[in-house]
């Protein structure tokens, strides 16, 4: 990409990990170059973890609070756990973006400006009393002024675009500086250009240009001292991907219709964060997938259920309002016991509450919110990757126990994305569908002796008539009972079906110290920052371990045992402890919560604060 400039040699500044930030309004693409620098420092050989963070107007004016959009990326050449704290460099694109996040930006960190979006209007927008370039406020800081507007459509000059079109190309020019300084290359970006504006050739010339004007004027200039080199990772050979959670969720939904045998109906109504799950399955369909968007939350889980009844593999995704909605269907899927797959991508409320942020308050309604004694199986992923994986085992529970099964994510790991190493096909758990075929002796509600699972009789087949809807059923017949003992033994036994679902599921593990002083226990997306606070104070000589649970309904068999080996349990999560309520309602064990609701992911420094206040400094555990 071009030679460096001998008269003014760069350091090469080695860094064991970096933390970017870009920022700017919800028009000026930085989720966008965000997702292109991913995956060029993917490409580079780099372990990451990523924090997209959108406004939720969908239209907040221009250069406004409200309207800045953001994209973090953190990558090292160790193992990452988190998206980063605080980050070591912030492009700002408006003095909105600046304000929004300078207060995020580590001391000494590299500010990266662009100067022509700070005249007095920017600035009134932005509501800045002074400019924040000469009042002092970024003295703690390394601030590079940029032009990025005026030196785009200089670069763009000659293809002939409006003003406003070359405007739309300064992240890319943003995005050019980058690469710079961080020794990428452009390549992957040049292709995808290249593929996406195929048939706007202005529009591709004009990007390329920017991108390439970008890394030319870091390379022509004195504004960067030096670049910085982040060492390769250390990962297991293999076939690579970057994959968010919500492209997870769609792969593995489809993963599991192949390895049940079954054919996937996936139906959904639009709501953030969960609707890129429909798009992404929609994309699948010569995968024998049928996608359906329904006029509501209500049609979408009937109409899954109903896929069900056929012999099909029911699916749905949505967030909290829509699982609400969702329950009364459930609970008819829990009464006619036919599997159904419901994924909850949580996000902040009440009600719209904060539409595109993150947050883990639906586990209780998830677990309870339903009428009556309606008992669900409920499993959390813990990260993007993970939600596969997830996906995949809620799929095989449904199967096999014949219930509706709850998984839950949330927004943090439906937008974030990590290396995923992508599976061979026949290393996937197999869980083939079983469908009664014996006609002589049938009866709908008869048990299998291990699982408790009724048959999967479907519709059409002469000989296995029987009885579908919300009414209590009789015992083995399925015919409709008002019975009182009758009503309390089915009751007892979905609940027993569900009990037993402990025994075919893993044991819980602990990472770190099997016993001591204290135990970190926590589900979901908090993994990342807890596993990287838990390690940090195990390398001060804490006596601490980590128990993740993603087995919520029922829990692993162990975990009381686990938590009895410890002296006090911490549990950090997004709501007002819900997790915690639970550990002590079941097992009787006091517990410490560490909450947080602010639609924003828990940080290492958070976690690891209340880890020391909790334990005492001993030797290296």
């Amino acid at each position: 990409m071009g030679t460096e400039d001998t008269s003014t040699p760069r350091h090469e500044h080695a860094l064991s990990s970096v933390t970017i930030r870009f920022a700017g309004d919800s028009g000026d693409g930085m989720q966008l170059t965000g997702s292109q620098f991913t995956t060029s420092t993917a490409l580079a050989g780099h372990d990451l973890a990523t924090l997209p963070d959108f406004p939720a107007e969908i239209r907040a004016p221009a250069g406004t609070l409200p309207g800045v959009s953001g994209f973090q990326l953190r990558f090292s050449g160790d193992e990452v756990f988190t998206p980063g704290d605080d980050p070591d460099v912030l492009v700002a694109m408006n003095p909105a973006a600046l304000r929004a996040n300078i207060g995020d930006l580590k001391p000494g960190g590299l500010l990266i400006l662009n100067d022509d979006s700070f005249k007095q209007k920017d600035l009134d927008k932005a509501g800045c009393e002074s400019d924040p370039r000469e009042d002092g406020s970024l003295s703690a800081f390394r601030v590079i002024p940029v032009e990025l507007t005026r030196l785009t459509r200089a670069a763009v000059e000659e293809v002939g675009i409006d003003n406003r079109s070359a405007d739309r190309c300064k992240n890319f020019f943003a995005l050019g500086m980058v690469y710079w300084l961080f020794e990428r290359s452009m390549e992957y970006t040049e292709e995808w250009l290249a593929k996406k504006f195929a048939d706007r050739p202005l529009l591709y010339d004009a990007n390329r240009r920017a991108l390439l004007a970008g890394w030319a004027y870091c390379e022509a200039t004195e504004l960067f001292a030096e670049r910085y080199v982040v060492p390769r990772a250390k990962v297991e050979p293999g076939l690579y991907r970057n994959i968010s959670g919500n492209a997870a969720i769609s792969l593995g939904l489809v993963a599991a219709a192949h390895r049940s045998g079954l054919r996937l109906f996936y139906a959904s109504y639009p709501i953030t964060p969960a609707s890129d799950v429909l798009h992404e399955v929609a994309k699948l369909k010569n995968h024998g997938v049928i996608s359906f968007q329904a006029e509501d939350e209500i049609a979408a889980v009937a109409a899954a259920l109903g896929a069900s009844y056929s012999g099909a593999l029911g699916a749905t995704c949505t967030s909290g309002p829509g699982m609400a909605l969702k329950a009364e269907t459930m609970g008819l899927a829990t009464m006619v016991e036919l599997p159904l797959v419901i994924v909850d991508v949580q996000r902040g409320g009440p009600s719209t509450g904060l539409p595109t942020k993150t947050e883990q308050a639906d586990l209780l309604q998830a677990l309870y919110g339903r009428p009556s004694e309606t008992p669900t199986p409920v499993l959390a992923a813990s990260t993007p990757a993970d939600c596969f994986g997830m996906t995949l085992e809620t799929a095989r529970i449904a199967v096999k126990y014949m219930t509706p099964v709850v998984l839950l994510s949330d927004g943090y790991l439906a937008n974030g994305a990590e290396p995923w190493k992508v599976p061979e096909v026949e290393d996937l758990p197999s869980f083939p569908a079983k469908f009664v075929d014996e006609v002589d002796g049938f009866l709908p509600y008869a048990r299998n002796a291990e699982t408790l699972a009724r048959g999967w009789a479907v519709p059409g087949v002469a000989g296995l008539e029987h009885r579908v809807g919300g009414l209590e059923k009789q015992e083995t017949t399925g015919n409709v009972s008002y019975a009182p003992a009758n009503h309390e033994r089915m009751i007892r036994l979905r609940e027993e079906k569900i009990a037993r679902i402990a025994d075919d599921i893993p044991l819980q593990t602990v990472d770190g110290v099997e016993s001591g002083e204290l135990l970190v226990v926590g589900w979901g997306s908090t993994y990342g920052a807890i596993t990287a606070a838990v390690r940090a104070a195990r390398a001060e000589g804490r006596a601490v371990g980590h128990a993740h649970v993603k087995y919520l309904n029922p829990f692993p068999k162990n975990l009381g045992e686990v938590l009895s080996r410890f002296e006090k349990i911490l549990v950090p999560e997004m709501n007002l402890g819900q997790l915690a309520l639970l550990l002590r309602a079941k097992f009787g064990v006091p517990t410490e919560s560490l909450t947080k609701v602010q639609g924003k992911p828990f940080t290492e420094a958070e976690v690891s604060g209340r880890i020391r206040e909790l334990t005492t400094r001993g030797t290296k555990a």
